[in-house]
């Protein structure tokens, strides 16, 4: 079993209710992006959830499987070992602690940065050859689905060129960032009959475009419904990818796409591995309503700002704060 370092009792950690079979998410949206009707089908989906289910990716289950192995290997390794591939600020290994301003989880991980499609030179965790190479080769992959991605989204929203969106991730100085998430069973918990789980990560929305997630077969994943805000539990799927649309988006859309607020659950019994792909613009990217998509007399719902600026807000923020609060223009009559 895996310990985290300096594990605090468990009731330092948010608790909530554990997930009733019930609360499954029936209705999920499920994407072939191989599909002709793909780009219909994305932007429906980001209207009505703002995530969604990708399936016929193309990225080879070899490669997610093999970067799941290599991150299993590095999270077993002994406590001391792992803290000297920390702290988290601004990348390497972290246990517990998420951001600085004091939210907690039942998970370690690994935050690392990326350049174009690999690991940042600058980067230098994790400092093993094999896992940076199993690193790099699904980095490659899911950048390339991200940019399909983007493209089928501007097409579902009538925008030209296609390129409009994905040019933002794809340019250089793009801010991309990676992470590997693993949740240790909650073994505290287990067998107490207290309908309680640990929170894993706690509710927040993306400050990115958009994020792509892969995980193995232990569920724990819960996203909140738009439309009354109750939370339903992602169904876990090892061959498939799972896209947030972010803060970024939102706000590019003028509030067609709406970022999905998630979470994830401890599982008291097994260990969750995720991996995730934010794809966001550079610094200096101006974030407004693509003009395209304004019509006749319709204003922007935003104040302008550059992601820069967002990301320096987001990140001085707790984890459940409404980040885009702060840069809703008010609407003249």
């Amino acid at each position: 079993m895996v310990v985290l370092a300096s594990t605090p009792a468990v009731d330092h950690i948010p608790l909530l209710r554990s997930p009733d079979p019930g609360d499954y998410f029936a209705g999920m949206p499920v994407v072939d992006l191989s599909s002709p009707g793909a780009p219909r089908a994305i932007a429906d989906a980001c209207e009505r959830f703002g995530f969604f289910k990708l399936v016929g990716h193309g990225v080879p289950l070899n490669a997610m499987e093999r970067l799941e192995s290599e991150a299993v290997r590095f999270f077993a390794q002994a406590q001391e070992d792992k803290d000297r591939a920390g702290p988290a600020y601004p990348f390497g290994y972290g246990s517990k602690r998420i951001g600085l301003n004091g939210d907690v989880g039942w998970l370690e991980y690994l935050l690392l940065a990326v350049d174009n499609a690999s690991l940042s030179a600058a980067c230098p965790v994790p400092s093993c050859a094999v896992f940076r190479a199993a690193l790099n080769e699904y980095i490659a992959a899911v950048r390339k689905v991200a940019a399909r991605v983007l493209e089928a989204m501007a097409e579902g929203l009538g925008i030209a060129p296609v390129s409009a969106l994905s040019a933002m991730v794809a340019a250089e100085g793009s801010d991309q960032v990676f992470r590997v998430n693993h949740y240790p069973p909650c073994t505290a918990l287990h067998g107490l009959g207290l309908g309680r789980s640990a929170t894993g990560f706690g509710e927040h929305t993306d400050p990115q475009l958009l994020s792509l997630l892969r995980s193995n077969g232990t569920s724990g994943l819960q996203i909140a419904l738009h439309d009354d805000g109750q939370w339903v539990s992602v169904p876990s799927d090892r061959d498939a990818l799972f896209v947030n649309v972010g803060d970024s988006l939102q706000v590019l859309t003028n509030g067609r796409f709406k970022s999905v607020k998630h979470r994830v659950v401890a599982n008291s019994l097994k260990s969750r591995v995720s991996m995730i792909y934010f794809g966001g613009p550079s610094l200096g990217q101006r974030i407004a309503p693509l003009p395209q998509l304004l019509g006749e007399g319709e204003q922007s719902l935003y104040k302008d700002f550059t992601w820069s600026e967002y990301k320096k807000a987001a990140y001085k923020s707790r984890l459940g704060d409404n980040r885009l609060a702060h840069f809703h223009k008010l609407q003249q009559p």
